[in-house]
């Protein structure tokens, strides 16, 4: 039964780790899989510390992704109206590229990004500059947030597969 815990376990890490950077819940799924982990090893090594632990990682994932794409917009020149709109724009490109298969709604939300925080800028500055400046930020701050959600995922993965050895 554990190889059947360790396979779910991993399967679900990697399935998480390459849904991140297509902007869906990556780091969910794999706390699902610590937690299939659990519920399949009768819970004898992931106890309540590690699944505290686990779904702290996830949370702060999703609290920085929000925060850079704000920070981002904001640090380019936009104002908080660019940082909205970066995040619904990003929201909408992905849900519109997702007909594209595997990377078109990695591209969708990054175009959605730009698209929606130069929006929403220029519907407030009415200043071009200022509104592509803000759509960059946006995009920048996308990727960065991917990049800190990866790691994030990588530190779930590891104490996963700590508990599974322990």
């Amino acid at each position: 039964m554990d190889v059947l815990a360790v396979a779910v376990l991993v399967g679900l890490c990697a399935v998480g780790l390459c849904l991140i950077p297509l902007g869906l819940p990556g780091l969910w799924v794999m706390v699902a899989g610590i937690l299939a982990y659990g519920w399949l090893t009768a819970f004898r090594t992931v106890g309540v510390w590690v699944i505290v632990i686990v779904l702290g990682v996830a949370l702060l994932g999703e609290i920085i992704e929000n925060w850079l794409g704000f920070r981002f917009a904001k640090r380019y020149g936009g104002s908080s109206r660019s940082g909205w709109g970066a995040l619904l724009g990003g929201l909408v490109g992905a849900f519109i590229g997702v007909p594209i298969a595997i990377i078109g709604s990695v591209i969708g939300a990054f175009i959605g990004s730009f698209i929606g925080a130069a929006l929403f800028e220029y519907s407030y500055s009415r200043r071009a500059g200022v509104a592509t400046r803000a759509g960059w930020g946006a995009v920048v701050g996308r990727a960065a947030a991917a990049a800190m959600k990866i790691a994030l995922g990588l530190v779930i993965a590891a104490i996963g597969l700590f508990a599974a050895l322990s």
